[in-house]
């Protein structure tokens, strides 16, 4: 799967998608990846001299590919006119630093579904290594919800 059909699934735009393509699919997961690009915004003030890419952002990252996952479930699970969002950022921890044009692989599980919320884990690696493990939760809300009302 490509970028046009990951934009088809979730309302996050450049430069702020970090889902380049997904490259495996099961019934509870899903690995997506993303290349750092080396010209990105954030790395001007990020560490100058030292470019690192913000722990905020493979998170962000992570509840990207989490929010594909959820949006690719059996639409009796997701209704038409809904786009997961975050509710709650769990553990995270961060095992190396992410330098530009690294690609990142995000292997990301659907570990338990409570109505809306589905409960999720991301394993992040580069080259092989690893570089985080977030625990984080989506609600699968209606776009209404997700435009300034408050989350059940």
């Amino acid at each position: 799967m490509e970028r046009a059909e990951i934009e088809a699934l979730i309302p996050h735009r450049a430069p702020f998608l970090f889902v380049d393509r997904v490259i495996e699919r099961t019934h509870d997961g899903l690995v997506t990846e993303w290349r750092v690009d080396e010209q990105a915004f954030f790395f001007r003030g990020h560490y100058p001299g030292f470019p690192l890419l913000p722990g905020v952002l493979i998170c962000e990252a992570a509840v990207q590919a989490g929010a594909v996952l959820a949006a690719l479930e059996p639409r009796d699970a997701t209704a038409p006119g809904q786009v997961p969002v975050l509710v709650k950022l769990g553990e995270a921890r961060f095992r190396r630093m992410v330098r530009p044009g690294e690609t990142l692989r995000f292997a990301v599980t659907l570990d338990e579904r409570i109505g809306p919320a589905r409960l999720m884990t991301a394993r992040v690696t580069s080259a092989g290594k690893n570089v985080a493990r977030v625990g984080f939760t989506v609600a699968v809300t209606s776009t209404a919800d997700a435009s300034g009302g408050e989350l059940g």
